[in-house]
């Protein structure tokens, strides 16, 4: 009997990303979250805060399940990563993992407790960064690609009084300017990495795709 394996993300956006991504790498990820034996089920979390908040409860019910589960959490760190890291790092202290590590490990960190899930956190977009899903995302963007610089010229060329969208949203208007100009205009972030218009092969994201190899055991598919 195998494990079973979860991975909880923020919301739809980032479901379909990841979805897409491992599927190009050819990972076994059950189909839109229905469970399969031997596969991943990436279940929307309904966002950070209720993550978070039923992280306790979540890892308590499934203690006592044999073998052991597997849990990823992919979060966005957002504007503070200390603050996001410390967030984390205090439910997993108070739900009984005892080396949880001060600061996040660049490659994705995963813990392993006797009588615990395994537990993996990937902090979007790098585990190093302030950032989010876009801010991942934007790291695919093929290096040679020329339309880029010319996006970030156009929404920066937006004088700040007219900018409708946050200053910590400016990687996200310049990432749907972006992919707004692509051969199939406006395909969501997921299927421009099916389409090939987001490049799978990224540094980014085969370290992404290493952590969840990691986390799941997976390091021979």
């Amino acid at each position: 009997m195998q494990s079973r394996m979860i991975l909880l993300v923020e919301g739809a956006d980032d479901s379909a990303v990841v979805f897409h991504l491992l599927t190009r790498y050819g990972m076994p990820i059950a189909d839109r979250g229905r469970l399969a034996p031997g596969q991943v089920v990436i279940e929307d979390g309904r966002g950070v805060d209720h993550i978070l908040q039923s992280l306790p409860t979540r890892l308590k019910a499934l203690s006592n399940e044999q073998p052991s589960p597997r849990i990823g959490l992919v979060l966005d760190a957002d504007h503070d990563l200390p603050s996001r890291w410390a967030a984390i790092r205090n439910r997993l202290v108070d739900a009984g993992y005892g080396v949880v590590p001060d600061v996040p490990a660049a490659e994705g960190t995963v813990l392993q407790q006797e009588d615990l899930p395994t537990l993996g956190i990937w902090l979007m977009p790098n585990n190093q960064l302030p950032g989010e899903l876009e801010d991942f995302v934007h790291l695919l963007v093929p290096a040679a690609d020329t339309l880029w610089p010319r996006a970030e010229q156009v929404v920066q060329a937006i004088p700040l009084a007219e900018r409708p969208f946050p200053a910590h949203d400016l990687t996200k208007a310049m990432l749907h300017t972006w992919l707004a100009w692509q051969h199939e205009p406006g395909r969501p972030m997921g299927l421009a990495i099916t389409k090939r218009f987001l490049d799978p092969d990224a540094p980014s994201a085969q370290r992404f795709v290493a952590w969840i190899r990691r986390l799941f055991a997976l390091e021979g598919v």
